[in-house]
């Protein structure tokens, strides 16, 4: 049986997440929105969307980098978003630097997930979103699916898809359509390995995900397959979902 999520002081979770994430993008060239099977609906979106904003990007970016702001706690990934022509600033998804109403698309992939106030982060997104605007969130599903990986790159909590639609709701945010996302270990020795990895040799571990698996996965992407509303989320280890702000 897979383990609880365990609880983590906001203190110790943050560290996790800023130990990990320097560490990968410290050895990590920057991917362009582009190459990601995310962009035919991202590039739709921007036509109608001039005030972007992506929460927490890091050396991944989905929406493009020039007329978009950016916001990290990354020191590595901010310096290589600005190389790059982007408008990268140092802050967290629970305080955003923004005023109300400010955009028009927002994105936060795999983040509500890391921050242990979910209900503040999703506000805040809700805050800086102008009416109609859209919010593309990427999240893992089901609780009794946690396992090393999660406790390792610093996730806080796993969700309940029904639960995870009241929440948007409660937060103004009404689910269009959605479609399965990212890459799921079928193999559990091949995770276990993974992490063992992670655990001894991150280094080494996080340079073979720069430069070998992340291009072959980038290589192995399918086409995005929307469905309106949710999507059957049996079997399905993360979602992304697209959302109106109501």
């Amino acid at each position: 049986m897979s383990a609880a999520p365990p609880f983590r002081a906001i203190p110790a979770l943050t560290e996790t997440n800023r130990r990990f994430y320097d560490g990968l993008w410290s050895d990590a060239a920057l991917v362009e929105p582009a190459r990601f099977n995310t962009w035919p609906l991202v590039a739709a979106l921007c036509e109608r969307a001039a005030r972007r904003l992506e929460v927490a990007p890091g050396l991944r970016p989905r929406l493009p980098l020039q007329g978009t702001a950016f916001l990290d706690l990354s020191a590595p990934a901010l310096r290589a978003l600005r190389a790059h022509g982007g408008g990268a600033a140092h802050g967290s998804i629970g305080a955003l630097p923004f005023v109300d109403r400010s955009f028009d698309l927002v994105c936060a992939f795999d983040i509500v997930e890391h921050v242990a106030d979910d209900d503040g982060a999703l506000a805040e997104l809700a805050r800086v979103a102008a009416p109609e605007a859209t919010l593309l969130l990427s999240v893992p599903l089901h609780p009794q699916a946690w396992n090393a990986f999660d406790e390792c790159v610093g996730h806080c909590r796993r969700y309940e898809p029904e639960a995870l639609a009241t929440k948007l709701a409660r937060h103004g945010f009404a689910i269009e359509r959605s479609a399965v996302y990212g890459m799921q270990a079928k193999s559990s020795r091949l995770l276990d390995l993974g992490m063992w990895f992670l655990q001894r040799h991150r280094g080494m571990a996080m340079r073979w995900y720069n430069r070998v698996f992340m291009p072959i996965g980038l290589r192995m992407q399918k086409p995005l397959h929307w469905v309106d509303g949710m999507i059957d989320t049996r079997g399905v280890d993360e979602v992304l979902l697209v959302c109106r702000r109501r």
